[in-house]
């Protein structure tokens, strides 16, 4: 994705028909020696664009991340798969070379054009406050999203509920624009408790510390528990509105992943690790669009599991849009650091970032249905540039 992100990446096929990609040889294979275990020498995968060598033809592996092992299925399937998911005698790629000269060929500069930074410039950090946002940019992706059947992924932090962007990023389920909310226990908890009392941490809306609510989110979660879920606590009336009620009642699938420190937790929170893992990893493997909110852990736990691209109804590749939004650089920049280099930063808090986000989309909405012929991607056919088909 583009720093400004003003215009659409366009991916650059490897030259497969050309030395020295078409002289290398196929990928070679090694039965793993135990369930869970890869063969000393397999290769690693990242989440950048990674082609197999298999059979004289070059293929594209399914569900692609990084820091994994490459399996051919006995269906003749390429996946990458953790190694904690490989079964005994599943034949793993091994090799470490990443240009092709061991059948594994790894495209580095698929949407980035090689620089060799001699130009002197202004203002070329990759994440800044400083840095202007084209909020308009990801409002029209959004769009494009919705419209497409694409899988937006969100992930947020409980500071989402805390600065007050409860009532948008509701607003944004509602509208059809979340396809599933990863997040951890007190987002869930947080927004329930905000709508039963008013309060989250027993903060009012105005900042406001309230008597006797320190316990309020601990009443909270023990109603939900009382009710089984929170789907249920919907049900019964006990959550009549806010994030997690917008969720159910739109069919919204959401992953909680529990936490040492949680307190309760609610009834829906995986509390096993790999567990949690496996079920963010199965929305992750659906991903056509990633926003990540306010959290650094869960941002680049998420960023772990997702490819940097995806792929479009043509069979051609495209980055996958990624933002990140944190009130601090770090945030950004770690998640940047761990591998997702596709993310944009944002750096501002989540209440600014979601209302204005949604200022501009409810303008391009209302820009569409004053001028239907006018909308953005008709200029280009009709036809959308971005990615809306996992690699699955």
């Amino acid at each position: 994705m583009p720093d400004d992100l003003s215009s659409v990446t366009r991916f650059r096929p490897p030259a497969f028909d050309a030395v020295p990609l078409s002289a290398a040889p196929d990928a070679r294979f090694v039965p793993a020696p135990a369930h869970g275990v890869l063969p000393d020498s397999f290769f690693s995968t990242t989440n950048l664009p990674t082609y197999v060598k298999v059979g004289g033809a070059w293929r594209l592996p399914l569900e692609p991340r990084m820091d994994s092992g490459i399996v051919l299925g006995t269906d003749g399937v390429l996946r990458i798969r953790e190694g904690r998911r490989v079964a005994k005698g599943d034949l793993v790629v091994v090799g470490k070379a990443e240009d092709g000269s061991e059948g594994v060929f790894v495209h580095v500069h698929a949407f980035v054009e090689p620089d060799d930074g001699s130009e002197f410039r202004f203002m070329t950090s990759e994440v800044s406050r400083e840095k202007p946002i084209d909020y308009r940019q990801m409002a029209l992706l959004l769009l494009e999203q919705r419209e497409a059947g694409g899988y937006v992924t969100w992930v947020a932090g409980p500071a989402l509920v805390h600065s007050r962007a409860r009532t948008d990023m509701t607003w944004f389920v509602d509208q059809g624009f979340v396809q599933v909310l990863l997040a951890g226990n007190a987002v869930a908890v947080h927004d329930i408790e905000a709508s039963m009392f008013g309060t989250t941490l027993g903060m009012t809306g105005t900042g406001q510390a309230s008597t006797g609510g320190h316990g309020l989110h601990m009443r909270a979660i023990n109603a939900v528990r009382g009710a089984g879920s929170i789907a249920k606590a919907v049900e019964q009336g006990i959550v009549k509105d806010g994030i997690m009620h917008a969720l159910v009642t739109r069919g919204v699938p959401f992953v909680l992943c529990g936490s040492i420190r949680d307190d309760g937790p609610l009834p829906d929170v995986i509390t096993d690790a790999v567990e949690a893992q496996d079920a963010m990893r199965a929305h992750a493997t659906k991903a056509t669009m990633a926003i990540m909110i306010a959290t650094a852990l869960h941002a680049i736990a998420t960023g772990n599991m997702l490819p940097s691209f995806t792929m479009d109804r043509d069979g051609v590749l495209h980055e996958l849009p990624t933002i990140c939004v944190d009130s601090s650089e770090f945030v950004v920049s770690k998640l940047k650091d761990r591998g997702t280099r596709q993310a944009f930063g944002v750096v501002t808090n989540a209440q600014d970032f979601l209302h204005i986000l949604r200022l501009f989309v409810e303008r391009e909405l209302d820009a569409r249905d004053r001028n239907p012929t006018s909308r953005d991607h008709a200029s280009r056919g009709g036809k959308s540039p971005y990615p809306f088909l996992p690699i699955t």
